[in-house]
Formats: C-alpha cells, structure tokens, sequence
C-alpha cells in the first residue's frame, strides 16, 4: 500500500464524521438521534466514492442527515476531509461492505437511498455483486421507510436495462426515468451535482442515465 494511502487510512481515524466497520453497529436504528443528534430525515449513498453527492447533498439540504456508504477508505478520505473543512454537520461516512448494510440499518430507518455510478460489475459471474440485483433490491427495502425513494445514476447503459429490467420484474412504480439526463427536462440542482467519475464521462460525451423508483409496499 502507497504512503498516501497509507497517510488518509491513518487520518480518517481520527475524523469524527466517520465510522468504520464494527464501530457503526451500535448505531444500528439510532443514526439520526445518537450519530447526527437530530430528529431529521437519513438519506444514503451507497458507494459513494470520493464522497461529492453526499457532501453536495448535504450543502443544499441542511434539514436532512446524509450518510455516505463505501469500503474504500482512502476515497471515503476525500469527501469526509472536505465536510469537516466546510463546516458540515449534516454529513457522515461508514465505511463497510454494502452487503452487509442489514447489520448496520434498521427497518423503516431510511428516507432515500442513492446510487452513484456504481461498478456494474458486467460479467454474468459477477451478477449478485450489482448493487441493484434481487438480493440488495431487497436489503433496501427493508431498511427504507414505507414511502422511501430509490435513485440510481449511471453511464453504464447495460447497467441501467439491468436495473429497470429488476425493477419492471417486480413491478416496483418508476417515478422518473431518462437515458439521457441532460438532454431531459429532469435535471434540477440535486441531479445536475457531478461526481469525479461523471464529469469525465461527460467529457467524452457519454449520456447519463437516470431512474427514481420506489417499492409500493411493505409486505
């Protein structure tokens, strides 16, 4: 492992907006009392990277906690240094493995679920690794309130068919949906934040793709 890398592992220790692996589990349905100290609603990003949507979530809704979710601590590094350089409070990381998200989130905990850009993982070996496949579709449900919101950005065209494809197969409502974002009539300032990964997709003219859905039910 690189110096740099080794240098932000050892800096996010000691970052008070971040939590790793096991020490995230005693917060398991007390996020918003215990971690945030509120009573706002708790938005996720799963494998949020380097940390843009969450931190740039959080700017533009300050009533609303954000946690961003991934394993990667030396990108997780990035977004955590940038909120408590900001002065945001209404932000937080836990870094851990999204297949576990169930040991760290209760039922009906959650108001939103965000995921961004996720690594599609297209070989057909590598299925139950895509973040919107059966198993996590039900994860998600679990932990969401009754009326919680799914979004899902990607560049990945066979990714997104993947997931609209998912969720037509368990006839969740689509609430909105485009192949190409910024050509659409969707895009307002939350869609229009751009992650590091976005921008140089844009860059070289990929279209974005973009879905919202929910599930209808709880039973």
């Amino acid at each position: 492992m690189g110096k740099d890398k080794l240098r932000k592992f050892a800096e996010i220790e000691t970052f008070k907006n971040v939590l790793q692996k096991e020490n995230g589990l005693p917060y398991k349905g007390k996020w918003v009392k215990d971690f945030f100290g509120n009573s706002n609603p708790l938005i996720l990003e799963l494998a949020c990277g380097k940390g843009e949507y969450t931190v740039n979530l959080a700017k533009l809704n300050p009533e609303i906690n954000y946690l961003g979710i991934d394993y990667k601590g030396n990108r997780i590094w990035r977004g955590a240094k940038t909120a408590i350089e900001d002065g945001i409070e209404n932000v937080g990381f836990l870094r851990i493995q999204i297949e576990n998200i169930l040991e760290f989130f209760d039922e009906n905990e959650i108001s939103e679920i965000w995921i961004t850009f996720p690594d599609p993982q297209p070989q057909d070996s590598r299925e139950k690794k895509r973040l919107t496949g059966p198993k996590f579709l039900e994860r998600y449900k679990f932990i969401l309130k009754p009326d919680g919101i799914m979004h899902l950005k990607t560049d990945n065209d066979g990714f997104y068919a993947y997931t609209i494809e998912q969720i037509e197969l368990q006839n969740l409502p689509i609430n909105k949906q485009t192949t190409d974002l910024y050509h659409s009539d969707l895009v307002d300032d939350v869609l229009s934040i751009k992650t590091y990964y976005e921008k140089k997709y844009l860059a070289h003219d990929k279209n974005i793709n973009y879905v919202q859905w929910k599930f209808d039910s709880k039973n």
